[in-house]
């Protein structure tokens, strides 16, 4: 990236946030994840439980101070603040949740935005009573982060890094296709349209295979092959990494030379932009991780959801704000990690789970932490879908969870159909963080696992009231409660 670019889109960035800060005090919130994570569902639910604030004699938002104070007198959406960002579809989603169908809603396929404003009693501060503040949504996917570290590889470096990683052993397999067919290819023969399409294809094929289920591996750039939306068979998709050695020279008018002007395409009209119109204006963070995942895969999924997170956190421009920063720079001074589905574990395991994303992510906590900005990590589950039980299994008792899992979900022989609900004992997770990261396992067959994690439907909610929520007030509070005291 240029100085100059860089330069002008601060002056953009400075200017809008100029005009946010003219028209009130507003705080813009990222939400991202890697894929599965839950953000869809996080955001639907935190506009549910806040427009409802103020509205019901109950608080379902203990943690959050400034609800548990009775200061809050109305949340409320507002229209779309940016006329070139999609909105968030929070009233399908809302739908898609508490209907007689209900179902998880899509999960994100591209930016988008939600605008909340909340009416409250401040006590603190030069002028204190009735005050507002809006909260601006930004939803998008955490494959995106994982593209900005692209703006300082060159075509080389990221092909021999792409090669080197999908050699290893939990991907040699998945990759296998794609490389045999990158090995038949001639770097320096001329450009060859079909030969570009057919790599990026089982290109495509190896990461999305490496995303399943089974395996669960998380650093996957570039982030857009998953999701090229209307993206989609441009040329700035139609590349792959080609096997060039070191210090390779790439001669103009070759394959390479097609491959690497694609590559770098991609980077200007791709990831640049996003950087520049979106990620750049952002206060505060929070990265959904599904880490349960990683540890139903095995520890060599966790190890790679580990490096995904570090490869995330570090996209970060982390740091205290003042109120130069707040208009040309701003920085990020807040972020939360949070791992989702809390609700697929007893409570029990809820602090084991805190510790296990805690040392996933201790690399960049440090280098967040080292640059000023305030990092925590938690469990959550925006919206609760099981409660908890024991249930007897021979002469011991067993903590359980009991939820109606989805269709087509299979524990030990039995496979759900989506109606019944059913006690599920998923085991515990270690005491010892450090134990999930043992060994090269991917994959694990259910027998051979220690811990088995369902997916279960969304819960029936009453009428007129929030989702049930694990840890979701915590989340309030840290992520925003400080600008309401």
């Amino acid at each position: 990236m240029s100085i100059l670019d860089t330069l002008l889109a601060e002056a953009r960035n400075g200017a809008a946030n100029l005009s946010d800060l003219v028209r009130g005090r507003g705080l813009r919130l990222g939400v991202t994840g890697l894929s599965r994570a839950g953000k869809t569902v996080f955001i639907t639910a935190l506009a549910r439980h806040l427009t409802l604030l103020g509205r019901n004699d109950k608080n379902a938002l203990p943690a959050f101070r400034v609800a548990e104070e009775g200061r809050i007198i109305a949340g409320r959406l507002e229209p779309q603040p940016d006329d070139n960002v999609p909105r968030f579809a929070y009233e399908d989603h809302l739908a898609a949740l508490s209907g007689p169908g209900r179902h998880w809603p899509q999960s994100t396929r591209q930016i988008s935005q939600l605008r909340l404003r909340l009416d409250f009693e401040r006590r603190e501060g030069l002028m204190p009573g009735g005050s507002s503040m809006t909260i601006d949504i930004v939803d998008y996917p955490g494959e995106w982060l994982l593209d900005l570290p692209l703006l300082q590889k060159s075509y080389l470096e990221w092909s021999r890094e792409t090669f080197e990683a999908s050699a290893g052993a939990a991907r040699a397999s998945l990759a296998a296709d794609w490389r045999g067919f990158a090995a038949t290819l001639e770097p320096g023969a001329p450009e060859d349209e079909g030969a570009a399409r057919r790599a990026a294809e089982k290109f495509t094929a190896y990461l999305r295979a490496s995303r399943t289920d089974s395996y669960a591996l998380s650093t996957l750039p570039p982030g857009r092959f998953l999701m090229p939306g209307d993206l989609e068979g441009s040329p700035a998709l139609t590349f792959a990494p080609l096997p060039l050695p070191e210090a390779y020279y790439i001669e103009p008018g070759s394959l390479a030379a097609m491959m690497e002007r694609r590559y770098e395409a991609y980077k200007t009209y791709v990831v640049k932009p996003f950087f520049q119109n979106h990620f750049a204006r952002l206060d505060r963070q929070i990265v959904l991780v599904d880490a349960l995942a990683a540890l139903n895969s095995g520890a060599e999924a966790v190890r790679d959801l580990q490096r995904g997170l570090n490869d995330v956190l570090a996209a970060f421009r982390s740091g205290n704000n003042n109120w130069f920063n707040t208009l040309f720079r701003p920085r990020i001074d807040k972020i939360l990690i949070a791992a989702t589905k809390a609700d697929h574990l007893h409570h029990l395991s809820h602090d084991r789970l805190e510790a296990i994303l805690r040392q996933l992510s201790a690399r960049s906590i440090a280098r967040a932490e080292g640059f000023g900005a305030e990092v925590d990590v938690i469990a959550l589950a925006a919206v609760r879908a099981t409660r908890e039980a024991q249930i007897k299994y021979g002469r011991d008792t067993l903590d359980a969870i009991v939820g109606t899992p989805l269709k087509g979900e299979a524990l030990d022989g039995h496979r759900f159909d989506g109606e019944t609900e059913a006690a599920i004992f998923p085991g515990q997770l270690p005491e010892d963080p450090r134990q999930a990261f043992r060994g090269d396992t991917l994959a694990i067959p259910e027998h051979q696992a220690d811990v088995r994690f369902l997916r279960f439907r969304p819960p029936q909610t009453p009428n007129g009231a929030p989702p049930a929520q694990i840890r979701l007030d915590r989340a309030c509070q840290f992520l925003f409660g400080d600008w309401m005291s």
